[in-house]
């Protein structure tokens, strides 16, 4: 809610966790994915935040996350909420093969056990799958 395009340099996503910026702060520092570049570079923004109002103003935190809950439900996958969409993120880079320290450095947990709840839902066979190609 707080990302804007001055985060951004050289590539990188470059941020403090907002949830954690008063006990723990966490810095997180992300390669920018290229299909996300792409939707950067073609969505004109004047403000310092990529997503606003219909108003052109930053959302709140409960705006954001009923405007990101309307956007899941038009786009087809209404069970999803901003949580669920990081849990799904850190279980997409496991089943890419991540190791539990690479997923830490993108979704900002601070232990290995973070990554574990997060990652439980990973499928079997694709892993399975991925440390048989390993032994090729």
């Amino acid at each position: 809610m707080r990302l804007g395009p001055q985060h951004l340099r050289d590539g990188w996503l470059t941020y403090t966790q907002a949830k954690n910026e008063h006990r723990a702060p966490v810095r997180m520092e992300i390669p920018v994915h290229p299909k996300l570049q792409e939707i950067i570079d073609a969505t004109p923004t004047k403000h310092l935040t990529f997503l606003t109002t219909a108003y052109g103003q930053p959302f709140t935190v409960q705006g954001v996350s009923g405007a990101l809950k309307d956007w899941c439900t038009q786009a087809g996958i209404p069970h999803c909420s901003s949580h669920g969409l990081r849990k799904s993120s850190a279980t997409r880079l496991a089943e890419a093969g991540c190791s539990p320290h690479q997923i830490m450095s993108i979704t900002g947990h601070k232990s290995l056990k973070e990554v574990e709840v997060y990652t439980k839902a990973v499928r079997n066979l694709g892993l399975a799958k991925s440390a048989m190609a390993r032994l090729k």
